[in-house]
């Protein structure tokens, strides 16, 4: 059963593209969640799933998707897999989803749930999200649910010219910034960063982030 009362929540709580409500209503949350916690899965809060990760509260969820502006045709590299949560949502509202979790028991286990509840769309990674996924390159849009303290140069690299990316950025433990960053549509030209909101995401970990 679909979460319909959170769609109209999130409805009179700003969140306003239609395809992105209709999503969120479609799955239940409690389906992406541990069984010990499962009890709180209605609530709009971050909850943990093991490994020192966690489920993304469904208003971020709905506004990260949103902002990315999907109409149906994209090819998403999202960044941290997680429960398969937001995933699963993306796989609803657009083409193709290629997906990069650096765990290797979320992976495992996401990749099983999102399988047998049918989203074919969906191609799985487990490695290091900070690198993307470069054979697959470039995409319309990128979707990060970690946090680096910079924007990985590797994964803006790999957007489409006028492709757009969401990311959390900022330092471990304090307030980030939700930034969404469209890619020029010629080279040589600067990127159009936008702040969108302070948010917690857990930190982005990985190869080219260690390299600095």
């Amino acid at each position: 059963m679909g979460d319909w009362g959170r769609a109209e929540y999130l409805s009179r709580h700003g969140i306003q593209d239609r395809r992105v409500l209709d999503a969120m209503a479609r799955l239940d949350r409690a389906d992406f969640i541990p069984e010990a916690t499962r009890g709180e899965a209605g609530a709009d809060v971050p909850l943990p799933i093991g490994h020192g990760q966690t489920i993304s509260q469904p208003y971020i969820v709905a506004l990260m998707t949103e902002a990315l502006q999907l109409d149906g045709t994209e090819r998403v590299l999202e960044i941290g897999t997680g429960s398969g949560y937001q995933t699963a949502v993306l796989s609803l509202l657009c083409r193709q989803v290629f997906t990069v979790e650096i765990v290797p028991e979320l992976a495992a286990s996401a990749r099983r749930l999102l399988e047998a509840q049918g989203f074919h769309n969906v191609s799985f990674r487990e490695g290091d999200g900070s690198l993307g996924w470069p054979e697959e390159a470039p995409f319309d849009a990128i979707l990060a649910a970690a946090a680096p303290p910079d924007v990985p140069l590797q994964l803006l690299a790999q957007l489409k010219p006028g492709g757009r990316m969401l990311i959390p950025v900022g330092p471990q433990g304090g307030t980030q910034q939700l930034l969404r960053i469209h890619r020029a549509l010629r080279p040589g030209e600067v990127p159009q960063v936008e702040s969108l909101l302070p948010v917690r995401f857990v930190p982005m970990t990985g190869q080219a982030l260690s390299q600095g």
